[in-house]
């Protein structure tokens, strides 16, 4: 958020950033009794917060809350998505070309539209994420996803709504996932996140050969890199494939 990064530059303290974070959350919540007519302010912070906890796979309505119907959560999820807070990921079979040709919308996954307040929301320390080399809470890995589903977000042109998409197989000999899928050019080109510098990439070289993808690219904390017929981007340089 531009007042959290303001925050910094004028008082070089994360703690009053925090702060600043905190402040944008209860504004949001104070907003969601606009909407009062379509869905209780309750439940759509309930939905909300359940975004975040969630990050790290497919979007279970069930999982949004105890007393809440799929109707209701759809309802609330929907009003999020509308408002700009929240980026759908739709499974895609990604067989060919437009990826929103084969979409299945059971299966989706939702990311909040800013990692800072994605990281508030978990109650995760900002000084935590920015300052430690061995940084190894539990979210690690949905962070690393929320700021490359952004950064696919930023990097699409203003003119056209951003989609985003993924693909996941669970069957008996085992799961896989390519966390995005991105068509720039006219080809498919499949994102595999690494919140780290290590980490197989069975998943993506299986899906490049079963679709026949000559490309895959895979984005972490190492700096570019090539092994065979996967590149590696820094996550800050993601969004160069769609520019």
């Amino acid at each position: 958020m531009p007042a959290v990064v303001a925050k910094y530059v004028e008082s070089q303290d994360l703690l009053s950033c925090q702060g600043v974070l905190s402040d944008i959350l209860q504004s949001f919540r104070t907003d969601f009794a606009k909407y009062k007519a379509r869905a209780p302010a309750a439940r759509i912070n309930e939905v909300f917060e359940s975004v975040s906890q969630q990050a790290e796979g497919k979007f279970v309505y069930e999982r949004a809350g105890a007393q809440l119907s799929n109707r209701q959560v759809k309802d609330a999820l929907q009003l999020l998505i509308m408002a700009g807070l929240v980026y759908p990921v739709t499974h895609t079979a990604a067989n060919g070309i437009p990826l929103g040709a084969e979409v299945n919308p059971k299966f989706q996954r939702m990311f909040l539209f800013d990692t800072g307040l994605f990281q508030q929301l978990l109650g995760l320390n900002l000084s935590d994420i920015l300052l430690s080399n061995d940084f190894k809470a539990i979210n690690r890995g949905a962070l690393a996803e929320v700021f490359v589903a952004l950064e696919i977000v930023k990097a699409t042109p203003c003119c056209r709504q951003a989609s985003l998409y993924y693909w996941q197989r669970e069957k008996s000999e085992g799961n896989a996932q390519i966390d995005f899928l991105v068509q720039p050019h006219d080809r498919i080109i499949p994102i595999e996140v690494k919140a780290g510098t290590q980490g197989t990439m069975q998943s993506l070289r299986w899906f490049m050969q079963q679709k026949k993808i000559g490309k895959g690219i895979r984005t972490s904390l190492e700096n570019f890199a090539h092994y065979e017929d996967i590149d590696v981007y820094p996550m800050y340089a993601i969004s160069n494939l769609l520019k």
